[in-house]
């Protein structure tokens, strides 16, 4: 599995690269995307570390698993590619911040992607880096929380 991620991340993370579960990890992923469909793409998996460096993390926002639908997933937790329908997670992500800042919901909800917000420093990280497609939470207890607690240890 590549691990794509900022170097500031691979200098706090390097050790969990190193543990037993993570090699295990690995394999599972690695088995997944072999036995079929799994989201997001492999080239996405470890997005939101490589986007959004450890020293410019101002807030985190944390997702269960990403996406288990098609061209929906794309390695930030909430996120969406443009063009794509918003998820209703995605939509009440904007509703609120419409409300509580005052922002227009429309001009909000044109856009899925929130990539610009990984790079302002906004860690958009969901527990479970990956999902079978079609079966939500179908990758939770496989060693990926193992990663992203450690990820959350890190930062606080």
């Amino acid at each position: 599995m590549q691990v794509k991620i900022d170097p500031s991340w691979k200098e706090h993370l390097a050790g969990e690269f190193e543990k037993p579960y993570f090699a295990e990890l690995a394999a599972f992923v690695k088995e997944e995307y072999k036995k079929g469909t799994v989201y997001p793409p492999p080239k996405n998996i470890f997005r939101a570390f490589d986007l959004c460096p450890f020293e410019k993390v101002k807030v985190v926002i944390l997702g269960q698993d990403p996406y288990h639908g098609a061209r929906q997933a794309n390695g930030l937790a909430f996120a969406v590619n443009d063009g794509t329908t918003l998820p209703p997670s995605l939509v009440n992500i904007y509703k609120e911040l419409a409300d509580d800042c005052g922002l227009p919901f429309e001009a909000l909800a044109k856009k899925g992607d929130l990539s610009r917000w990984a790079k302002q420093g906004v860690l958009l990280l969901n527990a479970t880096l990956t999902v079978r497609a079609g079966r939500a939470g179908s990758h939770q207890g496989q060693g990926l929380e193992l990663f992203t607690d450690a990820a959350i240890r890190v930062l606080s």
